[in-house]
């Protein structure tokens, strides 16, 4: 696996909308690429089971699958 530069990390929940497409299935909050130390446990969302849509239970962000 390669290491990541913690400067290369994103700031977790930094956004509360998040528009995701297809290939970015399974849906999960924390996002990939973002900095987990100082997050809420990993939770995959039912974003397509959902209608396109479904909310973080632990910080609220909002998903919306891509047409």
């Amino acid at each position: 696996m390669a290491q990541v530069n913690d400067a290369e990390l994103l700031t977790p929940n930094s956004s509360n909308r998040y528009e995701l497409k297809e290939s970015d299935l399974p849906a999960h909050c924390p996002m990939p690429g973002t900095s987990l130390w100082n997050s809420h446990p990993k939770v995959y969302l039912p974003v397509k089971e959902n209608g396109g849509m479904a909310k973080c239970p632990y910080c609220g962000a909002e998903y919306f699958l891509k047409e």
